[in-house]
């Protein structure tokens, strides 16, 4: 029925389906294409936080997302600590703003503006481009696979609400990074942006609007007036991805969106009236790059300016593009179905990392060879790993945010610290844990080290065609060959689920986590019980009181270890001079 949504009974995730079919049920909520679906999702989110299905979350959702959580939090905190442009930049802006009601900032007791210290932590999050990733693919709810990217950096939303209120517990706070995911990873398996070149962040925005307010306890119709002015009026554009070279601009999409939609949810929340009804209204994205209307009306064979140009049907009245199924309980959250990264680099990455791991464990001559024995390196893999990642023009980065979209760069740092060490662990869980990379591997001195841009020129790139493009987004289809200048050929064979990937089964990831939280925890403490007290209140979130939630971010930011500039000098603006 028009304007109603439908609670439906789906199966659970099917790796717990395959497992016992019959105990493997979860509920949901169907918000129709033809409901209003910000305002569907607005209940949704006021329902969810507010307890009203009760507790029937499976307990690896709520260890899942603390865990996601602690991941974001370490990448911020070293990022800051490494005196990165971006994050040390809206940190100083965010300080600027005084508000003795406002939210804080990492390392900060002071407070300010809840939008600004939101910007801050999201960008210094989203910096390492290490924290996590979901491919937007859930083959067991129909239409839920579009496939479209996004991260796990809008936490610090729940978190700056949680100090606004000062009455969040921990539980609920995690309950409240659950539904955000569950929003925007549902939204990426539905409408995939950057077929449009829209920036993924604009799912994030959507979604951190919709849980600051229904933190801070907004109607239905402000957190829709607040999806509707962050649609209308921030859509961020791929342009901040384009070109070789990569600018600030490109890590800090996620927060400069999420900070637009917390305004957003504040001015709702004074009474301010943004666009209702967005999703079916067919002059913002999703009815405009896929008309639901007027396609029949058109030339033949029609696209979207076929549909567009003078066609009075295909701007009335219609339904959105997607039906949108939110879970509730049970274990099939879009969460579990997330990847995390064993360390920093671009995730399409991460199949020819467990190639070069796989490859030297099984074949440690390799190793004991050297670089010079190498003749080349030929890596296959799918669109759009290939495209993004495989460009031959990143074969010479020349920033770290290029770097860390260059397979070559990537894949060449890792066999540089491998062969340096000269022999390596005999399992894969152990390999990682040694080759893991760090901020460091993309620093200004690595970025032109001559062994690592010698052995990038040996490295051949392959588009796998449609058997590797079949395979995605289900896992990320790589294969590496090492071929030996003595004519000796060792092969990775396919790598589908590398570790971090939610699908993988082998890999001891709690181990895994501790190694890089300690890897990015060194960069910040002096010392251990510095860093255990700070990574103590993230592990045990689900167990804080509201007033012990408020200041989880919290460390003497005086005292951290002492770092340049990664990327060297950071760049002076002239608002200094003010």
């Amino acid at each position: 029925k028009e304007g109603t949504f439908c609670y439906n009974t789906l199966e659970c995730n099917p790796r717990r389906v395959r497992a016992n079919r019959s105990a493997a049920m979860s509920t949901t909520v169907t918000l129709p294409a033809d409901s209003n679906q910000a305002q569907g999702i607005a209940q949704y989110a006021i329902d969810f936080i507010g307890g009203k299905y009760g507790s029937n979350i499976d307990p690896a959702v709520w260890e899942r997302a603390e865990m996601f959580h602690t991941d974001s939090v370490m990448c911020g905190v070293s990022a800051l600590a490494m005196q990165t442009n971006a994050p040390c930049c809206l940190r100083e802006e965010a300080l600027s703003y005084p508000d003795p009601k406002g939210a804080r900032v990492f390392g900060s007791a002071s407070r300010c503006a809840p939008e600004k210290a939101v910007v801050a932590n999201a960008a210094a999050v989203r910096e390492w481009d290490s924290n996590g990733t979901v491919f937007g693919y859930n083959p067991s709810i129909p239409g839920h696979t579009a496939g479209e990217f996004g991260h796990n950096d809008f936490y610090g939303v729940v978190i700056a609400a949680a100090q606004v209120t000062g009455t969040i517990s921990g539980e609920k706070a995690l309950r409240a990074m659950i539904c955000l995911d569950e929003i925007r990873g549902r939204l990426a398996e539905v409408f995939s942006l950057k077929s449009y070149k829209i920036d993924h962040v604009v799912h994030g925005a959507i979604a951190s609007a919709a849980v600051y307010g229904a933190l801070l306890g907004a109607t239905v119709e402000e957190i829709e007036s607040a999806i509707g002015m962050t649609v209308a009026h921030y859509v961020p554009f791929r342009a901040i991805r384009a070109g070789k070279q990569l600018s600030d601009s490109k890590g800090a999409s996620a927060a400069l969106s999420t900070e637009a939609a917390v305004l957003s949810m504040r001015r709702a929340m004074r009474g301010f009236v943004g666009p209702k009804d967005v999703f079916r209204n067919p002059e913002a994205i999703f009815r405009f790059f896929e008309p639901t209307t007027g396609v029949a009306e058109a030339p033949k064979p029609a696209d979207v300016i076929d549909i567009t140009l003078g066609n009075k049907k295909r701007w009335g009245p219609g339904p959105s593009p997607f039906n949108l199924v939110l879970t509730h309980s049970g274990a099939d959250f879009a969460i579990c179905g997330m990847h995390f990264k064993i360390g920093l680099y671009e995730h399409q990455s991460a199949g020819a990392l467990e190639g070069v791991v796989s490859l030297l464990v099984k074949n440690p001559a390799v190793v004991k060879e050297g670089v010079q024995a190498i003749e080349k390196i030929r890596i296959v893999a799918y669109e759009p790993a290939f495209g993004i990642i495989g460009d031959p023009a990143k074969k010479d980065p020349k920033t770290r945010q290029s770097a860390d979209h260059s397979m070559a760069f990537i894949v060449s740092r890792m066999l540089i610290k491998a062969i340096a060490r000269g022999s390596l662990p005999a399992t894969g869980q152990e390999t990682w844990k040694l080759l893991m990379l760090s901020p460091q591997d993309y620093g200004k001195e690595a970025l032109f080290d001559e062994a690592t841009r010698a052995l990038m020129q040996k490295i051949e790139f392959e588009h796998g065609g449609a058997e590797y493009d079949k395979r995605y987004p289900d896992g990320i289809p790589t294969s590496m060959d090492i071929h030996m200048r003595s004519g000796q050929t060792y092969s990775s064979g396919l790598i589908m689920y590398p570790p971090g990937h939610a699908r993988n089964t082998t890999a001891d990831l709690k181990d895994l986590l501790a190694t890089k939280n300690k890897m990015l925890g060194d960069i910040v403490f002096r010392d251990q019980a510095s860093l255990e007290a700070f990574l103590k209140p993230l592990t045990g979130i689900k167990a804080l009181s509201p007033g012990d939630l408020e200041g989880i971010y919290d460390f003497d930011f005086g005292k951290m270890k002492e770092h340049a500039c990664i990327d060297g000098e950071r760049p002076k603006g002239t608002m200094s001079k003010l």
